[in-house]
């Protein structure tokens, strides 16, 4: 049954969101989140180069080679990402200097990739923008929540404000275990939002049944038979 355009746009918000249900893109989350400036900057940048890359993905996609397909999103992708350096190190020279080597890993981001791979170069350009878009700020919302959490606790200020007098923070929360600490309990209230309504996690949700491209061992895997002259079928698995 095909989507609707809102169903594809508010996927990445909720149903798909890719930092917490697909948990991908997890590293600059817990690398970023430390300020809210820094998380948003990251969030519109991957927004821009999501929405960006998936419309030129599925403009392209019926002249790319099949079997060059992954080096040619990646030449997309990347013409977009250079695009966001060279603006926002020209503009907001700052917030370049915070988001440092994860602006330009944003290339390889799994999120970015995954969603060309699996989306765009499928669908339709309209419908390829919307997921992009919706995937951009499912990921924003994930950020800049944590980074709330991380700068008010740890530095006592919200966006350079000061709201906690100092000597009240908590130290380690803006370090590295206190990332890990809090994307924990964003997974943790994730849970439990979800067993309140009667729902399990799964995290292969994101899948979309693509069985047949997917190596992952899930309920929906592609079970390889051999056949009677030696070759190779697939049959699709049934849950467990």
């Amino acid at each position: 049954m095909k989507k609707s355009k809102w169903q594809i746009f508010t996927n990445g918000l909720f149903k798909e969101n890719p930092v917490l249900i697909l948990l991908l893109g997890c590293c600059s989350v817990l690398a970023i989140s430390v300020t809210v400036q820094g998380a948003l900057g990251m969030g519109l940048a991957l927004t821009f180069v999501l929405v960006g890359s998936n419309v030129v993905i599925s403009l392209l996609r019926k002249v790319i080679p099949d079997k060059v397909r992954i080096p040619c999103f990646i030449v997309v992708v990347a013409t977009f990402v250079t695009l966001v350096e060279m603006v926002v190190e020209a503009y907001l020279p700052d917030l370049y200097d915070a988001l440092g080597i994860f602006l330009a890993l944003i290339v390889v981001n799994c999120i970015v990739l995954g969603r060309a791979e699996m989306f765009a170069s499928k669908n339709g350009v309209v419908d390829s923008l919307l997921d992009g878009l919706g995937m951009g700020l499912g990921y924003t919302l994930v950020i800049v929540g944590i980074a709330v959490v991380r700068e008010l606790l740890g530095s006592g200020t919200l966006y350079g404000f000061r709201i906690i007098p100092e000597g009240y923070q908590i130290g380690i929360i803006t370090q590295t275990p206190g990332g890990f600490m809090m994307f924990g309990f964003a997974m943790a209230l994730l849970i439990f939002c979800l067993r309140k309504k009667g729902k399990k996690f799964d995290p292969r949700i994101g899948c979309d049944g693509n069985c047949g491209n997917c190596a992952a061992g899930c309920a929906n895997a592609v079970t390889d038979l051999k056949t009677e002259d030696g070759g190779l079928t697939a049959k699709e698995g049934s849950e467990s």
